[in-house]
């Protein structure tokens, strides 16, 4: 975990989000897009060169799978999936693995193609009504991925505040994860209507991977 190369934990990182001044780390690539100019990452002063690099390419291939996902270019992120844990997709802050679906990469991509067959994601907080969909549908609808174009980005923190228990530090231990957070759009709602999109990784042969992809929002 990045976060461990820093001998930091994630509690003194999550501080680091709220202090009135904190260490950030603007990130661009080659093509200057405006999502990419905006992406900050909590870094504490005294980082090495190699753990700076080591943050800009994670959230870099988060930022790519997160445009990837907007532009509904879903197959697109199929190489960045786990080879061997594959993907799992979360509807909110707490991870459930005996019932969240988990797809390998090859799944992934043929339920893409079979866009008739429809998985149940879960209960929507509230109602209590079963979410049954498409994996596009999904992604679309619920993973919403164009809400968090030129949002700002975290590393192993979270700006999200709600009364789902965030449960990814346990799940993940030693993952890293990058945070794209939208603090919500319409004054009426006060805030409310603010989500999170969470994508974790692990490292594989050299490698980083997508093994999950975590919404948060507001719940009842």
């Amino acid at each position: 975990m990045i976060s461990s190369r820093f001998n930091l934990s994630r509690p003194y990182l999550k501080s680091l989000l709220v202090a009135p001044l904190f260490a950030s780390l603007m990130v661009t690539s080659g093509c200057q897009l405006s999502a990419e100019s905006n992406a900050t990452t909590t870094s504490p002063n005294n980082a090495s060169t190699g753990s700076d690099m080591s943050q800009q390419t994670l959230i870099q291939q988060a930022m790519r799978i997160q445009r990837a996902l907007a532009n509904n270019d879903y197959a697109r992120i199929a190489d960045d999936i786990h080879p061997t844990r594959g993907v799992r997709f979360s509807m909110y802050a707490y991870i459930r693995p005996e019932s969240d679906k988990v797809f390998s990469r090859e799944q992934y991509v043929q339920y893409l193609d079979e866009a008739n067959i429809r998985f149940t994601w879960g209960q929507k907080d509230g109602t209590g009504n079963l979410y049954v969909t498409p994996l596009p549908d999904y992604l679309a609808d619920w993973v919403k991925a164009d809400y968090f174009n030129d949002q700002s980005t975290t590393i192993n923190a979270s700006a999200a505040v709600g009364n789902s228990i965030n449960n990814l530090d346990r799940i993940y231990p030693d993952s890293d994860y990058v945070e794209f957070y939208n603090p919500g759009v319409n004054p009426e709602y006060g805030g409310m209507d603010w989500r999170a999109l969470r994508l974790v990784f692990d490292e594989y042969q050299g490698r980083r991977y997508l093994v999950a992809v975590i919404s948060d929002q507001w719940t009842i």
